[in-house]
């Protein structure tokens, strides 16, 4: 039998999955013209979303700043050196569309965890990160601080791809 400890982690996981299948779905829905269904599917997820940090606070992984930063190192940098290099390889080796997202991953995971890193650093001295403004690659994940690339590290996705992140 289960603990709830295992519930949690397993309610956690399935809530966030939804808070992200549901913003996708409101996307094409809004794409395909369904104005209100993709409202339904926005608000859903935000649903899941509470319900997802409902969950991680019952867990009691909401720490300080400064141990945050380190879980989302140490996440970032088990994602891009033992998460995703085999599931490179394996969609290379199967041909699949995949190999491609599953690359960028890898090498915007590795830039996360540095920002994450440059920020800890910053923390532990006592101040916030000074960065100035975030800019997230909308194809690829990669991010960029102070001012958005010419072009994409990761992707090749030209500026004007970029996001502004407050």
């Amino acid at each position: 039998m289960a603990t709830t400890k295992e519930n949690l982690k397993e309610a956690f996981a399935g809530e966030s999955q939804a808070n992200q299948k549901y913003k996708a779905f409101a996307k094409k829905a809004e794409k395909e013209g369904f104005a209100n269904i993709a409202k339904l599917f926005r608000t859903t997820a935000e649903a899941e979303r509470i319900h997802a940090e409902g969950h991680l606070k019952a867990l009691e992984m909401i720490h300080s700043t400064a141990e945050n930063l380190q879980a989302a190192i140490d996440g970032e940098t088990y994602e891009f050196t033992t998460m995703y290099p085999p599931m490179v390889e394996l969609a290379q080796a199967d041909g699949h569309k995949a190999k491609t997202m599953f690359k960028f991953a890898v090498d915007a995971e590795e830039v996360h965890a540095q920002i994450y890193q440059k920020a800890l650093d910053a923390v532990k001295n006592g101040v916030d990160m000074d960065a100035g403004d975030f800019y997230l690659c909308t194809v690829c994940g990669y991010i960029e601080v102070g001012s958005a690339p010419v072009k994409c590290p990761v992707c090749g996705a030209l500026k004007k791809i970029f996001v502004q992140v407050d």
